[in-house]
């Protein structure tokens, strides 16, 4: 049996804590972080879709409710 097999679950779990924190650096050494012109940008796109994306819903909103006050109107009109 290898050693990592007959070590304690504790210990075996330790040295699997420190791998992943030896990966993970390795890993975010490798990341391009963007540079703050195009973070600027990229906020900005960010910024103008969600106010699109919510404008798109308000309207949407405010049509289902005309619909809905229209046909609760028209169904007391009846009663």
């Amino acid at each position: 049996m290898s050693d990592e097999k007959k070590a304690n679950p504790v210990a075996r779990m330790g040295s699997r804590i420190a791998r992943f924190v030896r990966e993970m650096r390795s890993e975010m050494k490798k990341v391009v972080w963007p540079g703050r012109k195009q973070l600027v940008n990229n906020t900005m796109i960010v910024v103008v879709a969600v106010l699109v994306v919510g404008a798109v819903i308000a309207g949407f909103d405010i049509v289902c409710k005309w619909l809905l006050d229209s046909i609760v109107e028209l169904l007391q009109m009846v009663v």
